[in-house]
């Protein structure tokens, strides 16, 4: 979503919109996907199948751990970002290089975060595919602009085009990292009691669909793989910039599609929501909450020219902006509520760096180099969101934030999540 601004700028090709049967309104809280019930959620809605499988999950880390469960539950929210992505990467490629990354119970990714949760998911092993992607893409292996008289066709209802670029490109991407193997994988995690939690936004709902990926993963569907990598792209979808993905669902015996795009739009970083609500279940263990934000959330000058395409570029990363710092506090009631302890990272004021271009190279190399340098090199982590911090004058605990490369360490404990 970050992208907005230069990718309006480049904006050859075009599209015919395919047939399209919406779900109807009065249906959309029956909705499912074929085959595969249960998979996912609305994000502003209790869901009794993500409740059983968080549940579940616990029997099955048990049962993964000789009866026993992790000593801490360790979750991971990646934001969205765009390329800068890249700083996320370098993130988790620089903790693993510290020694003291943690295995997650949960990971969720949104937008870019989305296209990074499964190797994060996965682990260290798949640093060097997460650094791959981040460090020498390009615009080109993202997205086709379309031809320009086409788009200005398309705006004035003289052409039918769903956006300003095509995302084949992106779509090879996504086929050529994330095939059977990694699925595989994805899937025995799942069973062992570990959870991967992607986001989109159903454009014509307006709502947060929060997809278990996992449960996607192990469930022996011949469409899982290109469910799978068809959530990842469409969590990254930039509306306008780029076309919705369509899926299809059923409902009250019919069948429908949905329309989709990047989870940005309603999220720019999530946790579990609303879906799951830990009905009764007592804190039995420390449950730690990290987010990387692959964004700066401070104020950043530029100076804009007084156009129209330069003024409302600015605006909507403005919006953007202001968003993503409301995710952040939006989390950290979740984390006061749920009892997890609030653990914050994103790009500092002192990255000056701009890109030339929505994707560019040395850009993402050098923002995935920061991000590796501030884990390797112990970072702390910030215990609040942005501006919330403490005043000298408040009461607070005397000892110091928890460095990047540090982790708790407890007993083994046979309780609850």
């Amino acid at each position: 979503m970050a992208c907005l601004a230069t990718l309006a700028l480049s904006l050859p090709g075009c599209a015919l919109l395919m047939p399209y049967n919406p779900l109807p309104a009065e249906l959309e809280e029956r909705v499912q996907m074929p085959g595969m019930p249960g998979v996912r959620a609305w994000g502003d809605q209790y869901s009794e199948s993500f409740e059983q499988s968080a549940a579940e999950s616990i029997e099955q880390e048990k049962a993964a751990n000789n009866g026993e469960l992790e000593p801490v539950l360790n979750v991971l929210a990646l934001s969205g970002g765009g390329a800068q992505g890249a700083f996320g990467a370098g993130i988790l490629c620089g903790w693993t290089k510290a020694g003291t990354r943690p295995q997650f119970k949960l990971v969720t990714g949104i937008s870019t975060g989305a296209l990074m949760a499964p190797f994060a998911f996965l682990g260290s092993d798949y640093d060097k595919t997460l650094e791959e992607v981040y460090t020498t893409i390009s615009s080109q292996d993202i997205y086709e602009p379309h031809n320009p008289v086409a788009i200005l066709l398309s705006l004035i209802n003289l052409k039918a085009l769903p956006s300003m670029a095509d995302t084949r490109p992106l779509t090879r991407l996504a086929a050529r990292m994330v095939d059977a193997e990694l699925l595989r994988k994805v899937a025995q995690e799942h069973l062992k009691g570990r959870r991967l939690l992607i986001g989109t936004t159903q454009l014509e709902a307006q709502r947060l669909a929060i997809w278990n990926m996992g449960a996607i993963a192990a469930s022996g569907h011949p469409q899982a793989l290109e469910l799978f990598r068809k959530i990842m792209v469409a969590s990254a979808s930039i509306p306008a910039m780029f076309p919705p993905q369509h899926f299809e669902v059923e409902a009250a015996g019919s069948h429908f599609q949905e329309m989709h795009v990047d989870g940005g739009t309603r999220v720019q970083v999530m946790l579990y929501e609303s879906s799951i609500r830990f009905v009764a279940v007592p804190s039995g263990r420390p449950r730690r909450l990290f987010i990387i934000r692959n964004e700066q959330v401070h104020p950043e000058w530029l100076k804009v020219k007084p156009q129209l395409k330069h003024i409302a570029i600015r605006t909507i990363d403005t919006l953007l902006k202001s968003q993503g710092v409301g995710d952040l506090f939006r989390l950290f009631v979740f984390a006061q509520r749920d009892q997890f302890d609030y653990n914050l990272v994103y790009i500092q004021p002192d990255f000056t760096q701009r890109p030339t271009s929505s994707f560019d190279t040395a850009y993402m190399n050098e923002l995935f180099q920061k991000g590796f340098q501030m884990a390797c090199c112990g970072q702390p982590w910030r215990k609040y969101p942005p501006g919330y911090e403490p005043t000298p004058s408040r009461e607070q605990d005397d000892s110091p934030d928890p460095p990047m490369a540090s982790q708790e360490s407890s007993n083994r404990s046979g309780g609850s999540p």
